[in-house]
């Protein structure tokens, strides 16, 4: 039989080459639970012991049995006996004890157990308090239910943030093409292109704001011409129209422009401001041009 694994010494004594241990689990009485001990007997070649009998020993237990192991004989000669007991311990006995006992020049003292807890004095009242029993707390559910929440609100901002940009792409589509070309001249000077060095991306998106400005107020399509092919077509729309759609101001704008993306010429914060200058000033007066010639075809129709 293998012994049984116990916590704590509860005692020992010896004399003449002859060893007693007493271990115990626990030194406190659960009267719902068997006390169970392993009493040891170590005795020299030549020596005759008997474990002793716990039965008549204990104080406070209603049951005593003991398991008993094989001798075991080690190599000095020694011989080792091992019993393992279980106490059943008496609901509302006084003391909880082993009284002395001898196993022969051995003494053992007495070994005292710790009595349980009183219990508390019965009042008539309810002596438990119910509490609603609540599964435990996962952190991966909570985890989870984060990562759904973050997900819920990125697809909120998400969603507003595309209403937002239909919403003005909408509000732009309605404007008149100067009124459009402002925003898009003011949302280009606000990316602060020049002051980060990025003169060709500031020319390249400049010029396309004026281009697309003539596509939608004369059909031309301007950004898919080359500068040279742009002016021809003004030229016939000039013819046609008898207004004023590429002026000298405009063709240097343009020409000035395509050094800067084309011919590799060194820009300066100065040459931007004379861009976005010639620029605005192009769609000032190309707006005021064509409300004149409105004005004079409403007058000779008249």
């Amino acid at each position: 039989m293998v012994g049984i694994l116990l916590g704590a010494i509860l005692t020992t004594a010896g004399a003449n080459g002859v060893d007693l241990t007493i271990e115990g689990e626990s030194t406190q009485v659960d009267p719902a639970k068997s006390l169970f001990l392993t009493v040891t007997l170590k005795t020299p070649r030549g020596v005759v012991a008997t474990l002793p009998d716990l039965r008549e020993r204990v104080a406070g237990f209603s049951l005593a049995e003991d398991f008993a192991e094989e001798p075991k004989t080690e190599p000095d000669g020694s011989t080792v006996q091992v019993a393992n007991w279980r106490l059943v311990p008496e609901p509302a006995a006084e003391t909880y004890k082993l009284k002395p006992l001898a196993v022969g020049d051995v003494l053992v003292p007495p070994v005292y157990f710790t009595p349980p807890a009183a219990r508390e004095p019965v009042t008539g009242a309810m002596e438990t308090n119910p509490t609603r029993d609540l599964p435990p707390l996962s952190w991966e559910l909570v985890g989870w239910v984060v990562i759904a929440l973050l997900a819920v609100a990125l697809l909120v901002v998400g969603c507003w943030l595309l209403v937002r940009f239909l919403a003005q792409k909408v509000k732009e589509h309605r404007m008149s093409p100067i009124e459009r070309a402002w925003v898009e001249l003011d949302r280009l000077l606000k990316k602060g292109l020049p002051g980060r060095g990025r003169y060709k991306d500031f020319y390249v998106e400049l010029t396309m704001v004026v281009r697309r400005y003539v596509q939608r107020k004369y059909g031309i399509k301007a950004p898919n011409l080359t500068t040279e092919e742009f002016l021809r077509e003004a030229g016939k729309s000039l013819t046609e129209s008898g207004g004023n759609l590429a002026p000298d101001a405009l063709k240097r704008f343009l020409e000035s422009a395509d050094l800067i993306k084309f011919a590799g010429v060194e820009a300066t914060p100065e040459m931007a401001d004379e861009a976005t200058d010639s620029a605005r000033s192009y769609l000032k007066d190309d707006s005021k041009d064509v409300g004149r010639r409105m004005s004079d075809v409403g007058g000779g129709q008249s």
